[in-house]
């Protein structure tokens, strides 16, 4: 199981205290106010102990009312698990429907904590390809092709991480209908379904007609609860949901009760901050592809989630490089796009969810560094072709 470049990154970006810091997907503001003191009502009220490991009841069955309002899927609380964030309600699918030898298809580019959870889990990982000139969305034909006898489940993740891809519903529902071909599951991470900004969000689950589609959601970056490690899944029954909670009790035993309640406060209490969030994401995207264009600069176009990728392939070989010395000499930590995937290669990741400020700054220096790099490549050819002449001249 390989180390996440995003992580190494960070590490490094850590030791540097003027590091500006781009390369960690998290909101750049607090968790709302009224989750914070519904949370500390409740520890002072003294619920600070055990739940069932599948969550509360009453938490569930929030849940199970917002997953019909905003995500079209009818559902009893007992098809809901709570979890430790979304990668443990992930987690705890890849240990219930992958053994030995089975196969998880992920998308390429590819959050690279899925490989390293099936991994784990005792599966294998394989990839089906996404490109920048089809906007990072997968082709159908791609998908099918990657299908082996060995696969046993196809991960979905829209809005995208770290394309910023959304996927549209006819594609969704083509995949869901693939997967029905070949008797797979689907495993759909919507950890970023608010936020979308130029097409809307659908839920696969949404075109599942015979219990094979699991949905994957987060509280982290919604409503900036990144640290509070709050998640969960809808399961297409109940048994699978018994399962995955009996998981949960031999792993974690069950979720922080107090993090439940700030959830449950989330849920109920004011959404403004999310519009708000959204929004200022949307105007960070625009500002910072504008800036990027001017200087002829290639990178992704995002529809959803909050990461830009661009493309520095015009000055080094490779992301990883790229980001490495974008640290050392600019103090600006990125994450390297050979972190997510041979799909990504040649790019780096920014995140918009970071300061204002600090990422208007990164993104100058980001492409004054490019800019210097292609100089003195430019230079370098050009001492080089002159030596040649010379040489020959002489000759």
């Amino acid at each position: 199981m390989s180390r996440s470049g995003i992580r190494a990154l960070m590490e490094l970006a850590l030791k540097d205290p003027e590091a500006i810091r781009l390369e960690v997907g998290e909101p750049d503001v607090p968790t709302p106010e009224h989750v914070i003191e519904a949370a500390f009502a409740d520890a002072k009220a003294g619920h600070t102990g055990y739940t069932s490991s599948a969550g509360t009841l009453e938490l569930r069955r929030a849940l199970a009312e917002k997953v019909a309002a905003v995500n079209g899927l009818e559902v009893g609380p007992e098809r809901v698990v709570v979890t430790h964030g979304a990668m443990n309600a992930l987690m705890l699918a890849f240990q219930a429907l992958l053994g030995p030898g089975d196969q998880l298809l992920v998308p390429d580019p590819e959050f690279p904590n899925w490989r390293m959870g099936a991994l784990a889990a005792g599966g294998d990982v394989a990839t089906y390809p996404t490109v920048a000139e089809d906007g990072f969305v997968p082709r159908l034909a791609d998908i099918e092709a990657a299908i082996t006898p060995a696969t046993r489940a196809i991960l979905v993740n829209s809005p995208n991480n770290p394309t910023g891809a959304v996927y549209p519903p006819a594609l969704l529902a083509e995949i869901v209908a693939l997967a029905r071909v070949h008797d797979l599951w689907v495993l759909s991470d919507e950890c970023y379904e608010a936020i979308t900004f130029d097409a809307e969000h659908v839920s696969p689950a949404s075109f599942d007609t015979d219990g094979r589609v699991l949905s994957f959601f987060s509280f982290s970056k919604t409503h900036a609860m990144t640290g509070w490690r709050l998640g969960y899944v809808v399961a297409p029954s109940q048994a699978l949901a018994e399962t995955m909670a009996q998981i949960a009790e031999a792993t974690v035993a069950c979720p922080s009760s107090v993090t439940q309640r700030a959830g449950l406060a989330a849920l109920r209490g004011p959404q403004d901050h999310v519009g708000r969030a959204v929004a200022a994401y949307r105007e960070r995207r625009d500002e910072a592809m504008a800036t990027l264009g001017a200087a002829g600069i290639r990178c992704a176009h995002p529809a959803g989630a909050f990461y830009l990728l661009v493309d520095v392939s015009s000055a080094f070989d490779d992301g990883e490089e790229a980001a490495l010395r974008l640290l050392a000499e600019e103090h600006v930590s990125v994450a390297p796009g050979e972190a997510f995937g041979a799909g990504a290669a040649g790019w780096v990741r920014l995140s918009l969810a970071s300061d204002p400020e600090q990422l208007r700054t990164g993104v100058r220096k980001l492409v004054a560094f490019l800019e210097r790099e292609r100089a003195a490549q430019a230079s370098s050819a050009l001492e080089a072709t002159l030596d040649a002449s010379t040489a020959g001249s002489a000759v």
